[in-house]
């Protein structure tokens, strides 16, 4: 059956995307844990988490909407996925062996690696790392989970394949508001650079060029000579009471030699 083999190469190629993005998330340092219910401040920062700079309570409201739905549906899929019945599937033990590998790395992302985006998120609100971040381990479950899905509807029943569906459109819808929300994010820094450099250029045009420095000559002031040091007068050592300086002796002749 086309159906079958599309099926089992296609989703061969997705577990291992998945895994790659599950070991992603989990290397990442854990992020303090998120309360079910944050506090934000009048701006609509979380209280206590560091910030750049205040965030907008339209953005933080838009942010909480999103990660809601996005538990929500988590929650969905890991119901959905306990009820599937693969060891009855009609088809090859390779064919089930790689759905259940399916199912089990995205049970394992669902439970481990996502959590800790969507904590990590709610402390940051507005930063673009950490949504790209999330947005890329939500492009890498959809991908896995419309794996199952298709096989679902191949080889499994009427019920199973339509929750998985429903689930797989929640991640889809959850994904597009996702890049919206990348894509605003990015102009908005945009403009702020924009702006900051604006800023910066009009404050260094408003100092003043620092004046030169003058200097004054008093023509009346009485000119100042040089001193000049003196050298210092060497002392002869001075020759006690009494005595003579030494003189030189005188040459003496030598005795004249007798005639012969």
């Amino acid at each position: 059956m086309n159906l079958k083999l599309i099926s089992s190469s296609f989703s061969i190629g997705l577990c291992s995307l998945l895994w790659s993005a599950t070991a992603f998330g989990q290397s990442v340092a854990p992020a303090p844990a998120a309360h079910a219910s944050p506090q934000y401040s009048a701006q609509g920062t979380p209280a206590g988490a560091p910030q750049g700079g205040p965030v907008s309570y339209a953005s933080v409201t838009q942010l909480n909407g999103l990660l809601g739905q996005l538990e929500a549906t988590s929650k969905t899929t890991q119901a959905d996925l306990t009820k599937l019945r693969i060891e009855r599937w009609k088809t090859d033990a390779s064919s089930k062996k790689q759905a259940l590998g399916n199912v089990d790395s995205i049970q394992r992302n669902l439970q481990n690696a996502l959590p800790e985006m969507l904590a990590q998120l709610r402390n940051a609100p507005e930063d673009l790392p950490a949504t790209f971040k999330l947005y890329r381990n939500l492009d890498a479950l959809y991908d896995v989970v419309g794996s199952v899905v298709e096989s679902t509807g191949a080889f499994g029943s009427k019920d199973d394949f339509q929750a998985l569906s429903n689930d797989l459109t929640s991640f889809e819808g959850t994904r597009k508001q996702l890049a919206e929300r990348i894509e605003n994010l990015a102009a908005a820094k945009e403009q702020e650079i924009v702006r900051l450099r604006t800023d910066l250029k009009t404050a260094q045009a408003a100092i003043p060029a620092a004046p030169p420095k003058k200097i004054v000559v008093d023509d009346n002031e009485p000119v100042k000579k040089p001193v000049v040091k003196k050298k210092p007068v060497v002392k002869k050592p001075a020759t006690p009471a009494g005595t003579t300086p030494a003189t030189a002796a005188p040459a003496q002749t030598p005795p004249a030699q007798p005639k012969q």
